[in-house]
């Protein structure tokens, strides 16, 4: 997979998660675009490690779905990080 297609992956993963958690997390499409670079990059790795899949194709279904848990994941963290910092 191509760096822009990396980019374009994970900026749909990011709003992604963002939609599926409630709450306001905050942050423009340049924080999703991070948010979601990361929790896809995070994914690749859960789901090589864990279930052996590859994560080499654009338009593989495994490849959106450990790429949007990654984001998820990534999106709670940063959750809990911004809470904290608020109070």
């Amino acid at each position: 997979m191509g760096f822009l297609a990396f980019l374009i992956l994970g900026l749909i993963a990011g709003a992604i998660a963002k939609l599926i958690l409630p709450g306001d997390q905050g942050g423009g499409w340049i924080a999703t675009l991070v948010l979601g670079v990361i929790g896809a990059l995070l994914g690749g790795w859960i789901g090589g490690a864990v279930a052996g899949a590859e994560m080499n194709e654009f338009f593989s279904l495994t490849t959106w779905l450990w790429a949007i848990i990654g984001s998820l994941i990534v999106l709670v963290i940063w959750g809990f990080i911004t809470k904290r910092r608020a109070t």
